[in-house]
């Protein structure tokens, strides 16, 4: 594994650490860790900028779905300072996404990195997404 590659795979663990904290102060830091003051986060349902736009995106989808962790699935793709990458809302309760229904969400996102590897875009695709949700 080159270090370009681990360079996709350190930022894109940061950002899964960021989406699967829970407690306020553990989701700022793994935000800060993750994301450029301005950085800024897209899917279909938010556009915002910022930590605590970012933070606060990522504990509505923790309300929204409690119980649940985000989870890579595939190999991080990337090149210059993007990435791109898949990942699954799968149940902490044991259930795998081949558990019918157990990963209700799932998606691709494209990141773009400054030159200290943290985050200053993200634009979410919504793969799968519930009904009413």
């Amino acid at each position: 594994m080159s270090a370009n590659t681990d360079r996709y795979e350190n930022a894109v663990a940061r950002y899964f650490e960021a989406w699967n904290a829970r407690e306020s102060e553990a989701l700022a830091k793994a935000v800060t860790a993750a994301w450029a003051v301005d950085g800024g986060y897209t899917d279909p349902l938010a556009q915002v900028r910022g930590h605590e736009g970012i933070a606060a995106v990522i504990a509505a989808a923790h309300a929204q779905f409690p119980g649940f962790v985000f989870r890579l699935t595939g190999a991080v793709d990337g090149h210059h300072d993007t990435a791109r990458f898949s990942w699954e809302l799968v149940s902490t309760a044991g259930a795998t996404s081949a558990g019918g229904g157990a990963a209700p969400v799932a998606g691709s996102d494209v990141i773009t990195l400054d030159d200290r590897d943290r985050i200053t875009s993200v634009l979410g695709f919504l793969d799968r997404v519930p009904a009413g949700a």
